[in-house]
């Protein structure tokens, strides 16, 4: 690395001496400073944005009902678990709404799903364009992530649609509006819980394996099919299920589209923190690895 940065200066103090700009001349596979960083993905910002809109158009191309599918495939799941919790568990007692429970439930869970499966894999997967281009690799994760956004969008289209028609109908109330700054919320969460994903799963593939099993736990821990705080009598455990972003994210839509009421100021609290801080860690944790990103991929 000493005789690459040694020859890039020679380089560049030869093309300055023929009046030539060479500020942009660097190592590839190196880890430009931060505010350097945050400037490169900034110009980039076009890029990014194209590629996520085109890979959330294409990726149910192959399928003959096509982006049908992100709208069908969580509407099987919930009446999945509506036969099994609501019907022979009998989960749903006191709850006066279960099926818009469970849809809204089910359809928030599968967005910050989505973000950590694709994440463990998003590096390794855009191995080609890794080698073929310099540019910063934070591009990766949160193009993921957009095209996640853009395709959850239609998928809460269809959570509202649907529990505005399954009886017994939770209709449109002024607090649906929250949704919008709930999902952005979201969205904040899953970026920064992509940034971590990508970076160890790039090191360790193996990650992908275990991943099934921290979705799992994590959807019975945040109250995605039940109200898990009726099952929690330990204090502890019930500070921790509350102080869980997914469970306050989906517990917050539950109360703007079924009460018709806006969430506790408390909750708000801990998203929007969790919101800033995750984000923020998760990005410098995968920027301290930009390095690693340019070596070869075996």
């Amino acid at each position: 690395m000493a005789n690459e940065v040694k020859s890039v200066s020679d380089l560049r103090h030869a093309l300055e001496s023929r009046e030539l700009d060479a500020s942009e001349l660097s190592v590839i596979g190196t880890r430009p400073p931060l505010r350097l960083y945050i400037e490169q993905l900034w110009s980039r910002r076009h890029f990014i944005w194209f590629d996520s809109q085109r890979r959330a158009a294409t990726q149910n191309s192959r399928n003959r009902l096509g982006n049908v599918w992100l709208m069908l495939r969580p509407m099987v799941d919930a009446a999945m678990y509506y036969v099994i919790f609501g019907l022979l568990l009998g989960v749903n007692r006191g709850l006066p709404n279960f099926p818009a429970f469970l849809l809204i439930g089910v359809l928030m869970f599968r967005s910050t799903n989505g973000a950590i499966s694709a994440g463990v894999g998003s590096m390794r997967a855009s191995k080609a364009m890794l080698r073929a281009f310099s540019f910063p690799r934070a591009a990766v994760p949160i193009s993921n992530v957009l095209q996640s956004a853009l395709t959850a969008v239609f998928t809460m289209l269809a959570m509202c649609i649907a529990i505005i028609i399954v009886p017994p109908h939770a209709l449109p109330q002024v607090t649906w509006a929250l949704i919008i700054p709930i999902f952005l919320l979201q969205t904040l969460l899953n970026l920064g819980v992509t940034f971590i994903t990508a970076r160890i799963g790039f090191h360790f593939p193996d990650l992908s394996n275990m991943m099934n099993m921290v979705t799992r736990f994590l959807m019975y821990g945040s109250g995605v099919i039940f109200p898990i705080t009726q099952f929690i009598d330990n204090p502890i455990i019930g500070a921790i299920v509350t102080f869980n972003p997914l469970y306050q994210i989906i517990d917050m839509a539950r109360v703007a589209l079924i009460d018709g009421s806006v969430p506790a100021l408390s909750s708000w609290v801990v998203v929007t923190a969790w919101a800033v801080l995750l984000p923020l860690v998760g990005f410098l944790f995968f920027w301290r690895g930009e390095e690693s990103y340019g070596r070869e991929l075996r």
